[in-house]
């Protein structure tokens, strides 16, 4: 991937317009991250104007998003739901067909629903929204409770921050694990959020708050090669096991083993790409057992062999001089 088109049209929302711009426009060559041919367009050139009532000037049309790698979609106002510009739907339409990619944040997924590229496929957008969505494109299956969704080369992310995850999750896959981490800790946020969008919808507060569980995931990520039990893992939280497990769905929006299974597979892919070890090792560092545990799940997630994935993102940490001395 190294060319962008982040499409925006009258409306547009400037935050989640200013995070893609965020995650693929800046240059960040002296972390070692390569930089993207990053456009802003329009179907009318000049003075487009926010949903804040100010106005930004965009010089492109949308000719560069017709060979972009990565096509952007911005959110678009609700008036505009039932009459996007056909221009821009004819262009999301010849991005699918020619297997570029599509991100959408936010409300921007109505755009693609409009050129009829999502029926068929699972697709997500704000919490609010989805209901909409589904009464408007009932061939969509809309989830209403993930942050995002990538269905083939397609990824919609659900209400504003959650378009960082969406960005954050593509970056992973074009740019590795690392990378993305470089470009995660610059933007200040976390690299990989577990859970989705049920843990804001209303809903009454619980009775009592949870306790916080962080020195237990702490604790977890320190020992992955282990064979972690729920029962293992509230003894150390003071907890019965019923009411750990409950209080750490609530807290990550996902259970234990769900979320211990995804960093799991987060170390493996620092490990490929940073280490010469062996796949039995690494099954072992990440608490797979073994290399086929590991590749089953490794494709699982990722949709890769741990093989292809290092011969694509290796970038071996050199080993330090003998003597030196600890920073």
């Amino acid at each position: 991937m190294k060319t962008v088109a982040l499409v925006v049209l009258p409306g547009f929302a400037p935050f989640e317009f200013g995070l893609a711009c965020e995650a693929f426009g800046l240059d960040r060559s002296d972390d070692g991250i390569p930089n993207f041919d990053f456009r802003i367009v329009t179907p009318d050139p000049g003075a487009v104007e926010s949903n804040l009532s100010f106005s930004i000037n965009v010089e492109h049309d949308l000719s560069f998003a017709d060979e972009a790698d990565l096509v952007v979609l911005a959110p678009i106002p609700r008036a505009s739901w039932s009459a996007v510009d056909e221009r821009v739907v004819g262009v999301v339409r010849r991005a699918v067909a020619r297997d570029a990619w599509v991100l959408t944040v936010c409300s921007g997924a109505f755009v693609v629903a409009a050129a009829g590229v999502l029926d068929g496929r699972r697709a997500t957008t704000h919490w609010r929204y989805a209901d909409t969505m589904s009464e408007m494109y009932p061939a969509i299956e809309v989830d209403p409770n993930v942050l995002y969704v990538q269905d083939g080369r397609i990824i919609t992310s659900a209400g504003t921050a959650a378009g960082i995850d969406a960005c954050l999750h593509l970056l992973r896959i074009e740019l590795g694990a690392e990378l993305a981490n470089k470009i995660a800790r610059r933007m200040v946020v976390p690299p990989q959020r577990d859970g989705g969008q049920a843990q804001f919808i209303d809903k009454p507060l619980p009775e009592t708050a949870s306790l916080s569980l962080a020195p237990v995931t702490d604790w977890m990520l320190a020992n992955l090669r282990l064979d972690l039990s729920v029962d293992q893992l509230a003894a150390r939280a003071h907890m019965s096991p019923r009411t750990f497990a409950r209080r750490f769905k609530a807290d990550f929006g996902t259970t234990p083993a769900a979320w211990l299974g995804r960093q799991r597979i987060i170390h493996a892919q620092r490990l490929l790409e940073q280490t010469e070890l062996g796949l039995d090792a690494i099954a072992y560092e990440c608490g797979f057992g073994s290399a086929a545990v590991l590749r089953q799940n490794f494709a699982r997630a990722l949709g890769t062999t741990p093989t292809a994935y290092r011969a694509r993102f290796a970038c071996p940490v050199p080993a330090e001089p003998m003597g030196a001395l600890a920073s």
